[in-house]
């Protein structure tokens, strides 16, 4: 009977203690699952982008302007409306214009009918000079009279010339003339559309100092984005690199391109040079390079002066293991970092060399295969 009864004691003994154990388990189980976020390393894809900021333009612009004097007659477009290369688009008052071509027209007139006269005088004295020629030869001639005749043809050869260069400047005023009375035609020097209407009918045009502008056209089937890239960027920026970006009048659909041209030095220096460098040593608090792409606009969805958000990629890794940057720990130089895993329900400390890294993931080269769990420090999950 009292054997019998230790035995119980002894079973009942090792119950408590099995269950005491599973208890403990289950507490430090919970305890770690409270205190610890773990994250399960995958593969995927990590881009490395530098962000800019943009504005949009027609990639061409032309400013229609009058080349001549006088009132603005008609506008045959809107603001608005496609117009094709030679399309007239406007006509300004060509009185002035056509007053401009008869006087030309009559000056070269006069001058062809005296160079007429001037022939008709020339075959005159060339006869004569001939004739005293042939009576100085047989010695029935008269010195002086033959020195007369020989001066008189001389001259006449002269004016025969001069007529010529005066027919040559009659025909140039005409052609100038002409030419004028079709600069009171405006056409269309490109396909585009109209982007603005400058000047109105019935307002006078003075182009004698600057060429003022009638209308603004534009070709919208590509636009010109340009970006501002700050100093601390510039370096990583090349033409070729691609991007994507997208306007702030619709954040939902990115549009793709590729870099253009990227400005050698910035703008300012540039007006600054242009204005003699007036601004001395003076250095600006931020300096910006312009960066600028094309990118089609066959929808006319983009618009003149939108802004536009524009992500340049400058580095991009496909289908590699990565880790959440949450997770790393302390750096332990430029590309290794010190991360904690989980193993066999333990933590273990690893030193790990990461690649490039899109502030979200970094791409593991060594120290980290798929299906690993890393710890991610809880003061960056609150974060």
């Amino acid at each position: 009977m009292r054997c019998r009864t230790r035995w119980l004691l002894v079973v009942l003994s090792l119950l408590i203690t099995i269950l005491a154990g599973k208890a403990t388990t289950l507490l430090v189980s919970s305890s770690t699952d409270e205190n610890l976020q773990l994250e399960t390393i995958d593969t995927g894809d990590i881009e490395k982008v530098v962000l800019v900021t943009g504005i949009l333009k027609p990639a061409v612009q032309v400013n229609v302007g009058a080349q001549v004097n006088g009132q603005l007659h008609k506008l045959y477009v809107q603001q608005g409306d496609k117009v094709k290369k030679g399309q007239l688009l406007a006509e300004i008052d060509p009185t002035i214009q056509e007053s401009d071509l008869n006087n030309a027209q009559a000056q070269l007139a006069s001058a062809k009918a005296q160079k007429r006269s001037a022939q008709a005088t020339l075959l005159h004295y060339r006869q004569e000079f001939r004739r005293q020629s042939t009576m100085m030869r047989d010695g029935s001639g008269v010195r002086s009279d033959y020195e007369q005749a020989k001066a008189q043809y001389d001259a006449q050869l002269q004016q025969i010339a001069v007529n010529d260069a005066q027919i040559v400047q009659a025909e140039m005023a005409v052609k100038t003339a002409n030419a004028n009375l079709g600069y009171t035609r405006i056409v269309a020097p490109i396909d585009g559309e109209v982007l603005g209407i400058v000047t109105r009918e019935g307002q006078t045009i003075v182009s004698s100092q600057t060429a003022p502008t009638i209308l603004v056209l534009a070709n919208l089937d590509r636009m010109l984005v340009q970006t501002r890239i700050s100093e601390a960027d510039i370096q990583k920026i090349h033409p070729g690199q691609p991007l994507r970006f997208y306007v702030i009048a619709n954040p939902d659909k990115r549009y793709s391109s590729k870099m253009g041209v990227v400005q050698p030095a910035p703008q300012e220096v540039l007006e600054e040079q242009n204005m003699g460098g007036n601004r001395g040593n003076q250095q600006a608090s931020a300096v910006y390079y312009n960066g600028t792409f094309e990118v089609l606009n066959t929808e006319r969805e983009l618009k003149t002066s939108m802004t536009a958000q524009v992500f340049i990629q400058i580095a991009e890794a496909k289908n590699v293991v990565r880790i959440p940057v949450a997770a790393l720990g302390q750096a332990v130089d430029a590309e290794r970092y010190r991360i904690t895993t989980i193993e066999n329900g333990q933590p273990q400390a690893r030193t790990i060399r990461i690649g490039i890294n899109d502030r979200q993931y970094a791409e593991v080269l060594e120290g980290l295969q798929t299906g690993d769990r890393v710890v991610v420090p809880q003061d960056k999950v609150q974060g």
